[in-house]
């Protein structure tokens, strides 16, 4: 089952708290326990709910969010939204509820003590110069592997008619004239935030936008269908190009938010390397078909169920080469978890990491735990070895702290992880769901 609160509430900056109060948790406790066996359900995805979250913005009234995750990063966005001037509270059965108040009485100033947990709230910056026409927003923080420059956002909002300036860690943006403008305007790199950011401000701008070298992935179709039923006139949404043609106003809406890919990878991997049979519930195959390959090259077992996908795991898996790519490649997000399953592998693996640099740094823990992997650059060779064996490691990331989790489920002996408040950010207390499997996972307080 999926883990919900109980009762409705406001999720803000005087009350924001977890099952548990699990975000303060700082320290988990991995042991092997045998096969995974069961089945488990997914939440919506957490890359989507956040850029629709901002996108409530767009529009005054009452939206409706269901199938919303219980996930820090939903708070943090909740905490951004309120100190913006809107109202967020979280109903029982997974929805979400965001009153969303008259344009003179929004406030267009993103604080930085939100912004900075959270790179994903650089989102706020097109709703709010959409709406408003003026926007201030700290330079984001987030996860801690690499630098990703926001100039791919600032230059396109730019050519749509704003002017910024930077100062103390602070984006100024004001449209000159009031309101953005159509603009057509190529990507250097199909950024997934980018495309967000545009989207979002192109659809209440005068004129058509068009975006080339667009990014395709589910959770901007996602977005797109969102502001489509606001009342957006958006073509295009998954491909390369999208074309949107302004309209003057958009209305609240309900909406459904798409089944969480990368913790759906995360239960098809963790199944890899426990070994077992799992039925991940809500799981698109058709979202992850580059993924599903690769672990069928490893020697796993996929098969579509009516509910999703189940993944069985037969015995030691294979050496394959990977590379991420823009989606519909295999992701960044899905690397850690498929590092982690080729230490064990047999023969040896090559994995190319191309779009973030800094993203190899769980690598250091996987070598505790007794991996064999060379880093050359943004390569890494992998020669895998029989067994991993439990260490303490540390979390960097969201990704990389659930990497070392699995890594922990077949490793000889216990793994402890510290900085493990990183999972909250993103998953619906992985611990639990893993137990429910059969894994043997426990929270240090």
């Amino acid at each position: 089952m999926l883990l919900r609160m109980g009762e409705e509430r406001l999720l803000g900056a005087h009350e924001c708290r977890l099952i548990g109060d699990t975000k303060e948790v700082s320290q988990f406790l991995v042991a092997p326990n045998g096969p995974l066996q069961g089945s488990l359900a997914i939440a919506g995805a957490k890359n989507s709910v956040l850029k629709i979250m901002a996108a409530a913005i767009l529009a005054e009234g009452t939206t409706i969010l269901r199938n919303v995750p219980e996930i820090r990063d939903v708070e943090i966005m909740a905490e951004m939204l309120t100190a913006l001037g809107l109202s967020v509270r979280r109903l029982d059965g997974g929805l979400l509820e965001i009153v969303t108040p008259r344009t003179q009485q929004i406030v267009p100033e993103a604080p930085y003590e939100l912004v900075e947990k959270m790179r994903a709230s650089i989102v706020v910056l097109g709703p709010l110069l959409a709406r408003c026409g003026r926007a201030k927003v700290s330079l984001p923080g987030g996860d801690n592997f690499g630098s990703r420059p926001i100039d791919f956002h600032l230059n396109a909002l730019e050519e749509m008619g704003t002017t910024f300036t930077v100062a103390h860690g602070i984006i100024h943006g004001k449209v000159a004239s009031g309101r953005l403008r159509g603009a057509a305007m190529v990507l250097p790199f199909p950024s997934h935030t980018t495309t967000d950011n545009l989207l979002m401000a192109a659809v209440l701008a005068e004129g058509t936008t068009i975006i080339d070298n667009a990014a395709q992935e589910p959770e901007v179709v996602d977005l797109a269908a969102f502001l489509s039923a606001m009342g957006a006139r958006i073509e295009g949404a998954g491909t390369g190009r999208i074309t949107v043609t302004g309209v003057s106003s958009l209305g609240a809406v309900t909406h459904d938010i798409i089944p969480d890919r990368v913790v759906a990878a995360t239960f098809f991997v963790a199944t890899a390397i426990a070994g077992g049979k799992v039925e991940v519930v809500g799981a698109k195959a058709e979202h992850m078909e580059s993924l599903l390959r690769k672990l069928e090259h490893m020697g796993v077992s996929l098969q579509p169920s009516s509910n999703g996908v189940q993944v069985e795991a037969p015995g030691r898996l294979k050496a394959t080469d990977l590379a991420t790519l823009p989606y519909p490649g295999v992701a960044t997000d899905y690397t850690p978890f498929l590092v982690a399953a080729l230490a064990t592998a047999e023969g040896v693996s090559f994995v190319t990491e191309n779009l973030f640099a800094g993203r190899f740094r769980y690598v250091d823990e996987l070598l505790r735990m007794g991996a064999d992997i060379r880093t050359d650059g943004h390569h890494l060779v992998i020669r895998g070895v029989e067994q991993l064996s439990g260490a303490r490691v540390k979390s960097h990331d969201i990704r990389a702290g659930a990497a070392v989790m699995l890594a922990g489920l077949s490793a000889d002996g216990e793994t402890t992880i510290d900085d493990a408040g990183h999972l909250d950010r993103g998953y619906e207390n992985l611990p639990l769901q893993l137990n429910s499997l059969g894994a043997s996972v426990v929270r240090l307080s």
